[in-house]
Parts: structure tokens; sequence; C-alpha cells
């Protein structure tokens, strides 16, 4: 059976943004799907998050797609350079991808000293792209916390494909996005659902 394992945002939970919309639409079509509430939820840390995924995950196969958001790719990626020599994903979908600060009015200290070891640990891109032979990633034009520029960086390092929306903001509920098509559409056009026909 597909599953599919959504890690969300910082400061974030299974019950908000567009998670447990995206959660009913792939269960309605036969897929399992799993939201892990990620420890410290409003100071993500590297390791806490990516155990607490490897135990959500367990053995991997060609049949586990990953969705994150925001630092939740991170966790993502850093989840999979990790892997087994022997063990593949399916795929993964990253929205909002974060990998470096972009100043936000009013952000102090705090903020900072939990984003620079996300932004300052290495991610071994090679190992990534050797357990998880598909990538898309989602950008917003008017994303406050995301360079539309690193789209570059993930087409160049993972062979990402790229999609753009115009007014989604960071794709969260504060942005009014509480159902998220494209991610449903990418999912479908993988493949990875039964045919209803069959």
């Amino acid at each position: 059976m597909t599953r599919v394992i959504i890690v969300h945002r910082w400061d974030g939970s299974p019950e908000t943004d567009w998670y447990p919309w995206l959660k009913r639409e792939i269960e309605s079509r036969g897929g399992e799907c799993l939201i892990p509430a990620m420890p410290d939820s409003g100071r993500p840390q590297i390791e806490p998050w990516v155990s607490m995924l490897a135990s959500v995950v367990g053995k991997v196969d060609r049949h586990t797609y990953l969705v994150g958001h925001s630092v939740g790719c991170q966790t993502i990626l850093r989840f999979i350079e990790r892997l087994p020599d022997d063990e593949k994903v399916g795929g993964s979908l990253l929205v909002a991808p974060w990998t470096r600060l972009k100043p936000q009015p009013g952000e102090g200290e705090k903020e900072k000293s939990i984003a620079l070891p996300w932004i300052e640990t290495p991610i071994d891109w090679k190992k990534v792209i050797e357990h998880n032979p598909t990538t898309t990633c989602l950008f917003s034009e008017n994303d406050s916390f995301v360079h539309e520029e690193d789209a570059e960086l993930f087409r160049n390092r993972l062979n990402a494909d790229i999609l753009m929306e115009k007014e989604l903001g960071h794709f969260t509920i504060f942005d009014g996005v509480t159902r998220l098509p494209m991610a449903l559409h990418v999912l479908e056009k993988w493949g990875i659902f039964p045919d209803p026909a069959k």
C-alpha cells in the first residue's frame, strides 16, 4: 500500500494548514497517510525531528512518499541522507523548502538561534538523490520565508521539478491556505494511487 508521510512546518501541527485536507484526499484514494506531531514544534531541532520521522516511517520502500512543509522539508532531506544503502523512497514533495534566513520584521535572536543549525549543518545532496529518485518542489512567488531563487538550488542539486504558485505566501493557514490541490496533483501524477477502474 502507498504510504504518504507529511512533515509539518516550524510551529505547526498535524491539524493545521492544508495537512488534514491532503490526508483526507490521500485516504479517499486508497493510500495511507501519517502526519506525526513533531517534538517541540516552536523550537525545532535537527536530531529530535529526524529521529521522530525515522521512528514513524520505519523501513522505507518504493511505496513510501514524503511530503514536507518549510523546515519539514529539511527534516525529510536529512532523514533520506541517512538511509541504508539498500533503501529508497518513492519520492518526495517539498512545499516551501526553507534553507536559509530571509529576515522578518520583529524577528529576534531566539528565532535566529533556532534557525542557525538548520542553515549551517550541511546536507549530503548526493546521498539524498541516491535514495530519492523523484523530487518536486512547490514555491510561491510571495513567500515571506523562502527565497524564490532557491528553486535553482533544488533543480541543480536534486534534479527536482519546480512548480511555482503566485499568491500562496508560505502555504500556511495565515495565508489562507487550507487546501493544496497542486500537492494532490503531484501525487496523482506520480501514479501512486490504485486505479479505481480496476
